[in-house]
């Protein structure tokens, strides 16, 4: 009994230890600039593992350097309530979680039906449902945490979020989101993207080339290799649509 309260301290300690270090490591994001976050160490080694060679694009531009067309276009497409929310947007979170278990539902009707009809030897599996994420999460996610799906990661990504919330102001998350956010293959942040997609700073988006970018967020890699497409222009004009009324920090 002795041995397990032992562990159990320790294991408390080690959690206590580390939040501590996440408080430490985002309260210096107040006054010095992230050079790299978790995900984009992980890609640089992805890359570099299954080609060969290290590609990595980034530029750190300050705030007012970044066109406040491509900030009104991230927040509508991503998060229009980022300047007002705590961080968590509960009501997004929670219409996420009943679309995943109406997924979960349907593919597991679908599983009873092929085992009824004596196909059982491939599973179908429920679709990935993407959506409930703020712009706050998304860069606690980014910054200190691995892609792994598990309760304890999400729960760790709340807690990372809400310190976000507290110790940096919403202009410093955003400045620091769109310089780190990916935007294609080894392709970071605002400044990247622009003369990646556009041969021009991010200073000087305009306000189709910023809903444009925007639009590519949930998954960059897949429309860099289509960046023409009709999905992504008639989004995009949606976005253009919704940007007057996002609210800026």
């Amino acid at each position: 009994m002795k041995s397990v309260l032992r562990w159990a301290l320790l294991l408390g300690l080690a959690l206590l230890f580390l939040q501590l270090y996440f408080v430490a490591r985002i309260a210096a994001m107040a006054v010095v600039d992230p050079q790299s976050t978790a995900f984009q160490r992980s890609e640089a080694w992805r890359i570099a593992t299954e080609k060969g060679e290290l590609r990595w694009r980034q530029q750190w531009v300050d705030y007012d350097r970044i066109s406040p067309h491509l900030k009104r276009a991230v927040i509508a497409s991503e998060d229009d309530g980022f300047a007002t929310h705590d961080g968590i947007d509960w009501e997004a979170l929670e219409k996420a979680w009943q679309k995943n278990a109406k997924a979960e539902q349907r593919a597991e009707r679908k599983n009873e039906a092929r085992i009824t009809q004596g196909r059982p030897s491939t599973r179908i599996r429920p679709p990935k449902v993407v959506g409930g994420s703020t712009i706050t999460q998304q860069l606690a996610k980014n910054l200190f945490l691995s892609g792994e799906r598990t309760l304890v990661r999400k729960g760790q990504e709340f807690v990372l979020t809400l310190l976000l919330e507290q110790l940096l102001d919403k202009e410093r998350i955003l400045e620091i989101y769109l310089n780190s956010v990916e935007w294609g293959e080894g392709v970071f942040g605002a400044e990247a993207a622009a003369q990646h997609y556009f041969s021009k700073p991010a200073s000087k988006l305009s306000a189709f080339e910023a809903a444009r970018l925007a639009v590519m967020l949930p998954r960059p890699r897949f429309f860099e290799k289509i960046p023409n497409s009709a999905y992504l222009s008639g989004r995009a004009s949606i976005i253009v649509g919704r940007m007057g009324g996002a609210e800026l920090p």
